[in-house]
């Protein structure tokens, strides 16, 4: 069954696309929503169950901070 993944400017899959993504885009949007509230990176840290750095780094834009340029059909699931 075919499945549409979200694709970047170069073609290659982003966001829970990726193969070795951990966390879901409703997580990502979660994360910068607790972070929106006020709430520091430790506190969101032990809500989501993530690694500070990595919420800081979401909250940043170093992760996760791309849009999808396209779709592609992946085949084979």
């Amino acid at each position: 069954m075919p499945k549409l993944v979200a694709v970047n400017d170069s073609g290659l899959r982003i966001g829970e696309d990726h193969p070795k993504a951990r966390y879901t885009n409703h997580e990502i949007e979660l994360v910068q929503q607790l972070r929106d509230e006020g709430l520091g990176y430790g506190t969101i840290a032990k809500k989501m169950d993530m690694p500070k750095r990595t919420v800081r780094d979401i909250c940043n834009g170093r992760r996760r901070n791309q849009y999808p340029a396209d779709f592609k059909t992946i085949r084979g699931f």
